[in-house]
């Protein structure tokens, strides 16, 4: 089979397609023919080494995508399989989710990390409710998209933040209800939006350069999230100052908290899935790319050239 490796932690240039024999699944695991890859920020920390998704060299990298059971046929997608980079994974049974009949495999493919992860950022991180304002960073990107449309459905508000006017039609087209080009002066718009109080919540997926200004831009015991740290992570934080800024709370989630037995894996992502069964979310794949281009995929992802979801093609 044809497989995405790294021999050795870097940028792009370490992504090298080799053919490899089939995975062999072991004791609770089955073989599946691969359609569709999602293509995240973590595979770029996991090219590069860092914790916690560094390991043992040569590797396959990847851990999301879509396809069928050998044997079986059953339509199934995952979030956490180590080496989705390749044709055909050998995935344990409690890591699937069974896909709907009307929802295509690439768009459960493109869905269900991001889609998962903006479920737990507009449910539990920070419930939203209705009349709130939040922030979010990013939010012509994958999960910014989701979590923008999770939040209107809650009846919440969304002043998004975007880099170029492109994306900024992007994120009104989710739901936006105001939106900052660029990062700079967020936090005065969002009080004066919410008549002085500032943002119940800031969903941040960027860190260094947008969290000091985040904390700005809450109410009063709001919600500093920051679930992601693509700018890298943010400037050492003194607990006291979250005490000045209005009794803040601010946590670090991950997915795999939230999705942490196979049960809640398989009601979350049932819920998002039946959303997009039944067109109350949408999901934009912004980009497909072979499986051998997975290197452009990278670069592309780390330059921000892409909107929604990319995928990798098998």
């Amino acid at each position: 089979m044809q497989a995405v490796l790294i021999e050795r932690t870097g940028g792009p240039e370490v992504l090298t397609v080799r053919e490899v024999p089939d995975p062999e699944p072991g004791e609770g695991q089955v073989l599946v023919d691969v359609e569709a890859v999602g293509v995240n920020f973590r595979d770029v920390y996991e090219r590069e080494g860092r914790p916690p998704y560094g390991g043992d060299l040569p590797r396959v990298v990847g851990a999301e995508g879509a396809g069928t059971v050998v044997g079986t046929g059953e339509r199934v997608a995952w979030s956490d399989v180590a080496g989705s980079y390749a044709t055909r994974v050998a995935a344990p049974r409690e890591k699937l989710v069974p896909v709907p009949d009307d929802v295509p495999l690439d768009v459960a493919a493109a869905v269900l990390l991001q889609g998962c992860t903006a479920h737990y950022l507009a449910a539990d991180s920070y419930p939203v409710a209705e009349g709130d304002w939040v922030v979010v960073h990013s939010a012509a990107g994958g999960v910014g998209l989701l979590l923008t449309q999770l939040v209107r459905a809650r009846g919440g508000r969304v002043l998004a933040t975007v880099s170029t006017e492109e994306k900024a039609e992007l994120a009104r087209g989710a739901g936006a209800d105001e939106v900052v080009v660029g990062y700079d002066g967020f936090p005065e718009r969002v009080r004066e939006l919410s008549g002085g109080e500032g943002a119940a919540a800031v969903y941040d997926g960027v860190g260094r350069t947008t969290f000091g200004a985040g904390l700005t831009a809450l109410r009063p015991t709001g919600r500093m999230i920051v679930y992601g740290a693509a700018s890298g992570q943010p400037e050492p934080l003194e607990v006291q100052s979250l005490a000045a800024h209005g009794s803040l709370y601010l946590q670090r989630p991950t997915l795999a908290t939230y999705t942490r037995t196979p049960e809640m894996l398989r009601e979350r992502a049932g819920a998002v899935l039946d959303m997009v069964a039944a067109g109350r979310l949408d999901v934009r794949i912004g980009g497909r790319y072979p499986l051998a281009e997975a290197r452009r995929a990278h670069e592309d992802l780390e330059g921000r050239r892409t909107t929604g979801k990319i995928l990798l093609t098998v």
